[in-house]
């Protein structure tokens, strides 16, 4: 699987790697708001994010800009990466928040606040993407969260401090468990992924669309965040059902039509490369030869 333009700049990733052909995945903005429900329950990093951000009135902002930085850092030139990454650094040092019971005012760029955003967020991705559908092996998995240090470098963290493999992670949501709480500022978040405000005649699309994509989200959620929120979930197999119905029907969407929505990062992508860098599912079933032979497959 390689491009046919071998001069071009392939970006931090490349054609040939998991996180090419998975990030190309409808599914994947189900695992976004999985990933907001996931990091709101973190106190000191929701904290940060509600008081420095327009939240409330751009939520919609946030995750497109989410998007982008993830567009950007999957299929843009490396060059193009590293200024996203740039920025984000840049606008992380400017800002810090303060804990309203003991007055400490601390930077949101605190390696520990970093490194949940990074592991909720790509811990989102992967769990999603797999119980969906999405044909990744448990070399796959490994291999798309050693990959994501990059991604965790461009943020400003140690790669070397970024859980490498499905265990790794594992291990760190359970060190990290007995910090996590659904204080006020969850709940708002919680509240508005519900019920975002919108124009009056959008709000039937809201009802019938945008709130069943949100619960399936938050569904997603290990058992533990559902019990912090106060809510429950239907049991799991329902939820692994409802989320495999939901990638096939969005798989039935032609990805040449998916990849017209802007900012079509993965139509630069195939310009820059050629048209054999197209992200497509069933590159990943041509690799798993190659990464479950025993000795292979390793983390990076």
């Amino acid at each position: 699987m390689t491009a046919t333009r071998t001069n071009a700049d392939p970006g931090l990733f490349g054609p040939d790697s998991v996180t090419w052909q998975a990030h190309a995945d409808p599914m994947m903005w189900v695992a976004g708001i999985r990933a907001l429900y996931l990091q709101a329950l973190h106190p000191r990093a929701v904290r940060g994010v509600m008081q420095n951000s327009d939240f409330r009135r751009d939520a919609w902002g946030r995750l497109m800009r989410t998007a982008s930085f993830v567009g950007t850092t999957t299929y843009g030139t490396t060059e193009a990466a590293e200024r996203a990454g740039a920025r984000v650094r840049k606008i992380h040092r400017m800002l810090g928040a303060t804990d309203p019971d003991t007055g400490e005012r601390y930077g949101i760029d605190e390696p520990a606040l970093l490194l949940w955003v990074h592991c909720a967020e790509i811990g989102s991705y992967l769990h999603v993407l797999r119980r969906s559908g999405f044909p990744l092996t448990d070399a796959h998995a490994d291999r798309y969260l050693a990959e994501h240090r990059h991604s965790a470098r461009l943020v400003g963290l140690d790669p070397a401090s970024v859980p490498a493999n499905r265990a790794e992670l594992d291990a760190y949501f359970a060190r990290v468990r007995p910090e996590l709480a659904a204080g006020a500022d969850a709940h708002e978040v919680d509240d508005f992924l519900r019920r975002p405000p919108t124009h009056p005649l959008l709000v039937p699309a809201r009802e019938l669309l945008w709130r069943r994509v949100a619960r399936l989200a938050y569904d997603s959620l290990p058992p533990y965040a559902h019990e912090l929120y106060g809510r429950p979930a239907p049991p799991p197999a329902t939820v692994t059902r409802r989320l495999r119905a939901t990638g096939a029907l969005l798989r039935l969407i032609p990805a040449r039509l998916r990849r017209q929505l802007p900012p079509r990062h993965v139509l630069r992508a195939m310009a820059r490369l050629g048209p054999a860098a197209r992200p497509a599912p069933y590159k990943i079933g041509r690799q798993a030869a190659i990464l479950d032979r025993p000795g292979e497959g390793a983390a990076d």
